[in-house]
């Protein structure tokens, strides 16, 4: 997902760093909503659902404002690509969230900014690993392990089947953003970007979710504020508000930030839901936070030239 990129973008000021440290709490705590929503709603149909409902949030508001969304712009089979990569994260995500809890989960999924480092690597010219990228991505992969050898240390196993589609749902985030640096994708506006991903999830998913689970609809008021939360300010208000930053602010020094968004997760899940976060998983998430900050961290000439924009 990407936005209209604009001439002059600009390191963060204290307002931007304030309202960034916002999505990156609703992203975290989005993890837990998930986990909650799904005690009520089957993992595949809380997914169809919650793109339905975000798909018909974004189009509202895209027409109120005006925004083309239908216009020929050569994005159409890109587009329709990164639907199917975004269905299948979400097809794994959710079903992986509902095998494990929801500290662990938000540490797996996010492997995908080691994902999308590595695919640029190779793919994007202008984005070789070195020096601090690669000692984050190593940092992050020494995490990932911690944190997924834990449940064999204590005995309690039965995590570990979430926890791998939950690294399997973050790899395939990863691939997106790499699609998006790659196809004619990433061109187009951010708004239509997102309804790409939303209405080919909500069409996938709809049609999986009665072959490959027993579907379970059950609206609890719980149920019903962590579902709203997901499509309200997850996606409506989480992506909007990072897509008009990306356009006016160093995409580097956003993307540094996002460190704090699995560690928003893991405290929401030990004070939402009580779950006791063992000693490898805390380990972990600080490797893990260290790799996202130190891979996406703005070189000094990158900063050097951001302030002078």
């Amino acid at each position: 997902m990407t936005a209209t990129a604009q001439a002059g973008p600009r390191p963060l000021d204290a307002t931007a760093a304030s309202v960034l440290t916002l999505c990156c709490l609703i992203w975290g705590v989005g993890t837990v909503m998930v986990k909650v929503a799904n005690t009520g709603l089957s993992p595949i149909t809380n997914a169809a659902l919650r793109s339905i409902c975000a798909a018909v949030v974004l189009f509202v508001w895209a027409r109120w404002r005006g925004i083309p969304l239908f216009e020929r712009d050569g994005t159409l089979w890109a587009g329709l690509a990164a639907g199917i990569v975004f269905t299948i994260e979400f097809v794994t995500m959710y079903i992986g969230i509902a095998w494990t809890t929801a500290a662990r989960a938000t540490v797996f999924i996010h492997c995908a900014p080691f994902v999308a480092a590595a695919g640029e690597h190779f793919l994007v010219p202008g984005h070789r690993l070195s020096g601090l990228r690669i000692a984050g991505l190593v940092a992050a992969f020494l995490g990932l392990l911690l944190a997924i050898a834990e449940p064999l240390f204590t005995g309690a196993s039965g995590t570990l089947y979430g926890d791998v589609m939950c690294l399997i749902g973050g790899a395939f985030w990863g691939l997106l953003t790499v699609l998006a640096k790659t196809t004619r994708f990433g061109k187009c506006r951010p708004e239509k970007g997102v309804l790409y991903q939303l209405t080919v999830s909500a069409v996938v998913l709809a049609a999986l979710a009665p072959l490959l689970e027993t579907v379970r609809i059950d609206w609890t008021p719980a149920v019903a504020a962590a579902f709203a939360y997901s499509v309200l300010l997850t996606v409506a208000f989480g992506y909007t508000i990072w897509f008009w930053m990306l356009g006016r602010y160093s995409a580097a020094s956003l993307h540094a930030f996002t460190f704090l968004t699995p560690i928003f997760g893991v405290v929401g899940a030990a004070l939402i839901l009580g779950e006791r976060i063992g000693p490898l998983t805390i380990a972990g998430l600080a490797l893990v936070a260290l790799g996202i900050y130190l891979v996406n961290r703005p070189a000094p000439a990158q900063s050097r030239q951001a302030e002078s924009s």
